[in-house]
């Protein structure tokens, strides 16, 4: 202790009386829980039921009659005749169900019984009509089949205003310990039930109401309930106590609320508002019988002898599908068939009422860690010893909840560590801050984020003095924009936003492939690689980063296509780049007033009128031959264009086409072009007009052939037949 004191007090007195006063603050929203933690904390719950359900028994002791869908088409829309409810239960029985529980609620008469269809059917003679009204009722024969057997209707509980008469209906006696249950359990200001002969006749009467969390997930199921000062017990218990003969329930509660719930043997852990969490399994479909098959007699007697049923529905037009931890819908009825199963099993998951004092503790002890730490190991080191201890204490939670079914929150703790490590590190990173904000306000508007980033955090790799390398550089410039300008003289906003979307997909390409972009020039777009952070593949990531500008200004043209279906009036545009490499000086550059990170050099220039070429030749990326050279590593397909002399140079230069990646192109249709187009050149430098005319011929057959390649030496060889060039031509 004298030592923490001892690093506590290296501290300033300002950070530390921040330090305490956030903790008090956090410890203070903890023990407040607002809805937004104590959501945090159910998804962490959730979280472990996801990774570990609860393990299916063997053989449950509950089964799910399902009013499924294929029963629904069997015997019609819900509700069914109570003839049908009855013939249903009496095949229960006698397979030797032991008790039947029912997740629906017959609160109206049956249209089907005698009597009404008499008082609906104008066309029938007298004697008919009284026949039928001589008949006992539909709701008769059902209630006369719940006063032979172990039934347990359902009840609904609602928050509205209603008539219903609660006090005269039926109740299970609930006898209590240690004080009255009401001050904790949920009240509500009416009851649902059902028609007063099938209350009368029924043996119990649990609650089917599921109250879900604020976010609409049923993790907790109240097995007690208030409706007008009286209290009623859910479905599960009150079908458990049927089923095991018990003649009432007890209920022990003490000064923090609801403690258990005992139905004769079975004690059932709540907590204080009486509610528990649901231990649920995944769906299991051996526990479903369709009501359709039990009706047909196509379910073996084993299945349902000694079992308790419930009976409800799956089918997602009767509205009865829940969102639990482990199924976003599963049906009412199985989560009141998982619960009994808990409580059969005794498989409970608890959240102990010292959980929350437990996390407090190791909310303090771990702030007091990261308080102590902070300035004696520096932000690193805290990190690591942070994510240590929180993975302890995540570790610890999992164990809990793994081997003892304890629900322990660790998002709270972890959360605060997390949040007063970044309090405490918050100058540190302002001073570190300061040299790295210069860096991103440098390079932010034409570098990608990744490079920015990397740059920020390793600033030594930066010389902004200038300094020589090998580079590549790419120009990029839109064919006949002048044109096109032109027809947005009326409307400049309009051009203003169409450059936008052009030169948008141009730099997110540019961008993605680790580009740096020098400067944007009305529709051009300048960028290059290798500088300021080393790219040793510095050539292939260009032309990969001009590929997929082509492939954007596909979708670019198609979007502006589809947007001029109404008026007509497309214009696709073209794009024409050039890209080189070579050495160059790039760093700071201009003057003391203003200087941008740039670079020069002949290479640079030489790329500039590459691109100019393009529209010479009419091929969308032409790319030196250093380039190639640098970047040809059997991934792309180069065509040679021709050679040609440029301004500033005396020495001819080869240039090529860019045609796509090797990988995408038909390797046979690529080596015959190949060899055709070398020969074709073979042969237009050999002054051989037949053959090379022949091998053009040939070579425009292909579809990877760029066309105005055909038409441009087509237009040289007639022109060399009627003029032949000097001696000394080499194909320059």
């Amino acid at each position: 202790m004298f030592f923490l004191y001892r690093k506590l007090r290296s501290l300033t007195v300002i950070e530390r009386v921040s330090g305490f006063i956030l903790l008090s603050i956090l410890i203070s929203v903890r023990i407040i829980d607002p809805v937004t933690i104590e959501t945090f904390r159910n998804h962490s719950f959730d979280f472990y039921q996801t990774l570990q359900p609860r393990a299916q028994a063997g053989s449950s002791p509950v089964i799910v009659v399902d009013l499924d869908e294929k029963s629904l088409r069997e015997y019609g829309q819900w509700p069914w005749p109570r003839t049908l409810i009855a013939q249903l239960l009496s095949d229960l029985f006698n397979n030797g169900t032991v008790a039947v529980a029912f997740d629906v609620i017959f609160s109206e008469p049956d249209r089907m019984s005698p009597a009404a269809i008499a008082d609906h059917l104008v066309l029938l003679d007298d004697t008919t009509r009284s026949t039928l009204r001589a008949q006992p009722s539909n709701d008769a024969i059902l209630a006369d089949i719940f006063g032979q057997t172990r039934v347990v209707v359902g009840r609904a509980a609602v928050s509205e205003a209603g008539n219903t008469e609660a006090a005269s209906l039926p109740r299970t006696s609930i006898a209590e310990l240690g004080g009255s249950p009401k001050p904790f359990i949920p009240e509500f200001m009416q009851l649902v039930a059902n028609l007063p002969e099938l209350e009368a006749a029924a043996k119990g009467h649990g609650m089917i109401t599921l109250a879900p969390e604020i976010d609409g997930i049923v993790r907790r199921v109240p097995l007690l309930m208030t409706v007008r000062d009286k209290i009623y017990p859910t479905l599960s218990v009150e079908v458990l106590r049927v089923a095991t003969g018990e003649q009432s329930l007890v209920v022990r509660t003490n000064a923090a609320g609801v403690d258990r719930l005992f139905v004769g043997k079975f004690p059932i852990p709540t907590d204080r508002d009486g509610q528990v969490w649901v231990h649920y399994a995944p769906h299991d479909p051996a526990k479903f019988i369709s009501a359709k098959d039990i009706l047909n007699g196509k379910v073996e007697p084993s299945r349902l002898r000694g079992k308790i049923a419930l009976i409800g529905t799956s089918a997602a037009g009767l509205l009865d599908l829940k969102a639990t931890p482990i199924d976003r819908a599963m049906p009412g009825v199985a989560i009141h068939a998982q619960l009994l199963e808990n409580i059969l099993g005794q498989d409970f998951l608890t959240r102990p009422n010292y959980a929350l004092g437990m996390e407090v503790v190791a909310i303090v002890l771990v702030l007091l860690v990261i308080i102590a730490l902070v300035p004696m190991v520096g932000p690193a080191g805290t990190l690591a010893v942070g994510i240590v201890v929180n993975g302890l204490l995540a570790a610890a939670a999992w164990f809990s909840y793994a081997k003892m079914n304890l629900l322990i929150d660790v998002t709270f703790p972890v959360a605060a560590s997390t949040l007063m490590f970044a309090f405490l590190t918050f100058l540190n990173y302002v001073r570190e801050g300061a040299q790295k904000r210069q860096v991103r306000t440098a390079f932010s508007q034409y570098l990608s984020p990744a490079l920015v980033e990397q740059l920020a955090a390793n600033p030594e790799k930066l010389r902004l003095g200038g300094e020589t390398r090998e580079m590549t550089f790419l120009f990029s410039d839109v064919f006949g924009f002048t044109s096109i300008s032109e027809s947005y003289a009326d409307e400049p906003a309009e051009l203003t936003r169409l450059i936008n979307r052009l030169l948008t997909p141009l730099s997110d390409a540019i961008l993605g492939h680790g580009g740096t972009i020098d400067k944007y020039m009305g529709d051009c777009v300048m960028a290059f690689w290798n500088a300021p952070l080393d790219d040793a593949e510095h050539a292939a990531h260009a032309c990969d980063a001009a590929l997929e500008m082509r492939r954007r200004m596909v979708q670019l043209n198609e979007e502006l296509c589809r947007e001029a279906d109404d008026t007509g009036a497309f214009r696709p545009l073209r794009t024409g780049i050039g890209i080189n490499t070579g050495t160059c000086v790039v760093g700071n550059m201009g003057s003391q007033q203003r200087f941008d990170y740039s670079v020069l050099g002949d290479a640079v220039n030489f790329a500039s009128r590459l691109e100019q070429q393009t529209r010479l030749y009419g091929v969308d990326i032409m790319v030196g031959d250093a380039t190639v050279a640098a970047a040809d590593e059997g991934r792309f397909a180069f065509l040679e264009v021709d050679l040609i002399t440029v301004k500033g140079k005396s020495q001819a230069v080869r240039i090529y086409a860019l045609i796509g990646l090797l990988a995408e192109i038909d390797p046979d249709e690529w080596a015959a072009l190949r060899g055709r187009h070398d020969a074709f050149l073979s042969a237009y430098r050999s002054r051989r007009w037949d053959d090379a005319e022949s091998d053009l011929e040939q070579c425009r057959q292909s579809g990877l052939w760029p066309p105005s390649l055909s038409d441009i030496f087509g237009e040289r060889i007639t022109l060399y037949r009627a003029q032949p060039p000097a001696a000394d031509w080499s194909g320059i």
